[in-house]
């Protein structure tokens, strides 16, 4: 039995917690899924929402790789992407309070460490514009992929809700044979409260990034809002987060559905009446330790 050592750091954002390693020398590219879902793993483990890598790229400071804690590639984490900004700018990699920009696997990210307070940072990330959704006013539910792909339910009460029994029937429900992570929010006059089951964790998380740019972008279409600037704010269950985004009339305007969208769950219709550009994800990032722990290979 041979012992390799893991140096990791620690990081969360609003609650939404991950390990990071910096592998820009390839160190830790052979972990396989198995063992960093161990290392994710909160009894047994350090426990996190979420395992990254810190990569070198030939034409961005770094790369992004994000998997779920069930070991397996994940798409874009709002939240992730914010505290892997931090955690660049505490080392060195990007500058500080200047924008700079990273890859990740939906593409190229614009991040921003607005300012840092001991081991609080204030992360500003600019997420990939969102172009068509789906909507189902009947039962006031919307389908948005902002990074990864959300289901956002509006309900009166998202306290009251299983969060858990309720998301994972929708998770790995027929009409999702890919997965999806499931929101549920409650409109207030202050801003928008949310609660999110996260496929990957299978499990409630205490908030999900690109799940509350979702959660933003389908309160303004719920509110048949104005096109123009928008900026809304998010309680989760970890802390507060702050969307702001430009919503612009697409193509003709006509906000009909497509005839020729592909299959959606019953109920939903496809439209692309309204495009999301120049969307900024913005929240508490904060250092929690660094350590390293032996990993049984």
């Amino acid at each position: 039995m041979t012992m390799k050592t893991v140096h990791f750091y620690k990081y969360q954002g609003a609650g939404n917690d991950f390990i990071i390693v910096d592998n820009r020398k390839g160190t830790f590219s052979d972990l396989d899924y198995r063992q960093i879902a161990a290392l994710c793993e909160r009894r047994f483990g350090i426990g996190a929402d979420g395992f990254m890598m810190l990569e070198k790229h030939a034409d961005y400071p770094f790369c992004m790789r994000f998997f779920n804690s069930d070991g397996l590639p994940g798409s874009m984490c709002g939240n992730g992407g914010r505290c892997i900004c931090a955690f660049a700018a505490e080392n060195g990699i990007v500058p500080q309070n200047q924008p700079f920009k990273f890859w990740s696997s939906d593409g190229e990210h614009e991040g921003l460490v607005v300012s840092r307070h001991g081991n609080h940072a204030i992360v500003r990330l600019k997420m990939r514009k969102v172009t068509q959704y789906a909507c189902d006013r009947e039962r006031d539910r919307f389908l948005l992929d902002t990074g990864s792909p959300h289901y956002v339910q509006f309900l009166d009460d998202c306290e009251g809700v299983d969060v858990v029994r309720k998301g994972r029937d929708i998770r790995f429900s027929s009409d999702f044979p890919q997965g999806v992570n499931v929101d549920f929010v409650e409109q207030r006059p202050d801003g928008l409260q949310m609660r999110t089951y996260e496929r990957g964790v299978e499990d409630e998380t205490y908030s999900c990034g690109t799940g509350a740019t979702a959660a933003a972008l389908a309160s303004v279409l719920r509110n048949e809002a104005a096109t123009g600037h928008h900026t809304v704010h998010i309680t989760t269950k970890g802390g507060n987060l702050q969307v702001d985004f430009e919503m612009e009339t697409a193509y003709t305007g006509n906000n009909s559905p497509k005839e020729d969208s592909a299959p959606l769950p019953e109920g939903f219709a496809l439209f692309e009446s309204r495009m999301f550009t120049q969307i900024y994800l913005e929240g508490l990032a904060t250092f929690v330790f660094e350590a390293d722990i032996p990993l049984l290979s």
